[in-house]
């Protein structure tokens, strides 16, 4: 159940995403649309009182039940950023607004992306855990929550190793190809 929950919620997010970028480029509603896009958050909090009260009704968490914490986690720290995004591609397309920039793919700048990349998978993970622990504490049950203590242990090897390959092209810069 909580699994078809997180689809629903996913598909709820860029729902109000793409809703709330409708309404502000085609139908020139800004308030409309800034009301939207603030309803992107109202999904997450759903999530998280689904799945504590699935939780506090007894079921036994299973990585589902932490893939919720996770990807609340993620729309938190990296929400702006694909609103942010979109935003800039629908302005582009249907209010004449600057062409989008091209991502680097070398260099200092790369770099730089890539460790900011990391920052907001660490605010992520912050969130993520936070919300297990949390939920972990409020159940009060080691054996129905081993799960969720699981996730985070391995997201923690995720942002172990997101660390390593992130923070390497500063020390290793990436080139540019030279078969362009």
């Amino acid at each position: 159940m909580i699994g078809w929950i997180i689809v629903t919620c996913e598909i709820g997010f860029w729902v109000f995403v793409i809703a709330g970028l409708l309404a502000r480029y085609l139908l020139k509603k800004k308030r409309l649309g800034a009301f939207l896009l603030f309803c992107t958050p109202l999904v997450d909090l759903l999530l998280l009182i689904a799945t504590v009260i699935d939780l506090k009704n007894g079921a036994t968490a299973t990585s589902i039940h932490g893939l919720a914490a996770i990807y609340i986690g993620i729309s938190v720290a990296f929400g702006h950023k694909m609103i942010k995004w979109a935003d800039v591609r629908f302005a582009f397309w249907f209010a004449n607004g600057p062409k989008p920039d091209k991502k680097r793919k070398y260099g200092k700048a790369f770099a730089k992306n890539e460790r900011i990349g990391w920052y907001h998978h660490l605010l992520a993970w912050i969130i993520g855990v936070g919300l297990l622990g949390a939920i972990i504490l409020y159940i009060n049950n080691p054996d129905q929550t081993e799960a969720l203590f699981q996730t985070m242990k391995l997201w923690s090897l995720v942002l172990v190793v997101d660390f390593a390959i992130s923070f390497s092209y500063t020390i290793f810069p990436k080139k540019e190809s030279s078969f362009l």
